[in-house]
């Protein structure tokens, strides 16, 4: 006998699980497409020189790679980021620029699972390529508010940077040749905090103490979004081109705000550098106000020269990635996940065998009316399929015997309020069912 098991760092997604997974992909979906955002796939395996190289030394350690059956050197997608490059510029041709898309794929990374975190998850990415416009910036920032707000979060924080004003800094420091390494460090202060990444940067990039020293001062700005952009000139050097990225971060966020998104959901926030060393201006991380430990749930940026590894066009391009499973950890936390493994609403228990028929079309009478509805298979106790319909989830039950059925008659039973009520039926009259029926679903009767 094989032992049954599943591989350290993936798992198994019973019903109770797939079942919110499931909803996060249709509201992911139908924001994405309010927006019109289209949608793409790619496959599972890239040749590896289109997968490496392109995030940081540490994602292309993560790589699962292997030499396929015709001796080629591939990989498994890391993101859904890289592979939308190679994408773009192999059919941009075809799809006409802006192209906007989304994404829902799984991704895997040979990383050491944490909590929220697995080698194996989902990616819900949404990305505009060909343009350059702040517009472009100001609606990603949009679309992640609208995100969050539609799965239910209220007490969230959409925390903005951009990351040219870091390297204006850095070059007004004279260290953009160590850009790379510094970032990467900065990238670490809060969960290692101003003393381990300072440390970091001088070992790393070489940098001197009082260097790292003014790199942080900048990461480490604080107040309303009024008092960083009013400091931002001074400590930057207030070169034309530092003004202009400045310029650039204060449109995107005076824009969000246009466009809707909360003040109280907007944070300027200039300590963010994203590691992956293909972001060239805008970043962005969503922290949920009532669970900060389990980090950034929503990021992106813009990646202007991704896909110049690939083609001569210049296609820029500027997108965000729900971290789906993390995110359900946080709702799972939070007690947000309703608890069922069914995602049927209504129960329908068969426990006359002579009335098998009857119960085939109040199914099918519901489903006609886009009640999803689930009718047990086998005759048994009435008893039994309720305990059943509890263990599941299922909000109600509707109870009919051989007598029900002769007189015209359906019970709606509330299974968790322990409530019923007796209506009339027929299968060819099914309006008074129908309409108590959609008053139990909102939980009365």
């Amino acid at each position: 006998m094989i032992k049954p098991r599943t591989l350290n760092g993936f798992r198994d997604y019973l019903p109770a699980a797939m079942i919110p997974r499931e909803r996060l992909m249709e509201t992911a979906r139908a924001v994405f497409r309010s927006y019109g955002f289209a949608p793409i796939d790619t496959p599972t395996l890239e040749y590896l020189e289109v997968l490496t190289g392109k995030g940081s030394d540490e994602t292309d350690r993560q790589i699962y790679r292997f030499e396929d059956n015709g001796g080629r050197q591939v990989g498994m997608r890391f993101d859904l980021t890289v592979p939308l490059a190679r994408f773009a510029a192999q059919h941009i041709h075809q799809l006409g620029t802006p192209f906007k898309r989304y994404h829902i794929a799984p991704v895997w990374r040979g990383e050491r699972p944490q909590a929220g975190r697995y080698r194996e998850f989902m990616q819900c990415d949404f990305d505009t390529i060909g343009t350059q416009s702040v517009v472009a910036d100001i609606e990603a920032v949009s679309v992640i508010d609208r995100l969050l707000s539609s799965i239910g979060f209220e007490r969230f924080k959409i925390h903005v940077n951009n990351r040219c004003v870091l390297t204006e800094l850095l070059s007004h420091l004279g260290l953009l040749d160590q850009s790379v390494a510094i970032l990467r460090s900065l990238d670490k202060l809060a969960k290692i905090g101003r003393e381990a990444v300072a440390q970091e940067m001088c070992d790393a990039a070489g940098i001197s103490a009082q260097q790292a020293d003014h790199v942080l001062k900048l990461a480490e700005l604080q107040g309303d979004a009024e008092s960083i952009f009013a400091a931002l000139p001074e400590i930057t050097g207030g070169s034309e081109s530092a003004i202009e990225a400045i310029e650039r971060l204060e449109a995107i966020y005076r824009g969000a705000l246009a466009a809707g998104v909360p003040e109280q959901h907007l944070k300027i926030d200039v300590s963010i550098a994203r590691g992956l060393d293909y972001y060239t201006g805008v970043i962005f991380e969503t922290i949920l106000d009532d669970l900060p430990s389990i980090g950034s749930v929503c990021s992106g940026g813009r990646y202007d020269n991704l896909a110049g590894l690939y083609t001569k066009q210049h296609l820029p391009g500027i997108g965000g990635s729900l971290g789906l499973d993390r995110l359900l950890a946080a709702m799972e936390q939070l007690e947000m996940l309703p608890g069922t493994s069914t995602p049927a609403d209504v129960f329908i228990p068969f426990f006359d065998k002579s009335q098998r028929e009857n119960y085939l079309r109040l199914a099918a009478t519901l489903r006609d009316q886009g009640i999803s509805s689930e009718l047990y298979p086998d005759p048994k106790k009435l008893g039994v399929q309720l305990k059943y319909a509890d263990a599941h989830g299922f909000p109600v039950a509707l109870i009919a015997g051989g007598n029900e059925w002769d007189s015209g008659k359906i019970q709606i039973k509330l299974l968790d309020k322990k409530q019923s009520v007796d209506v009339n039926y027929r299968h060819d009259q099914p309006a008074e069912l129908l309409a108590k029926l959609a008053q139990a679903l909102g939980g009365e009767l």
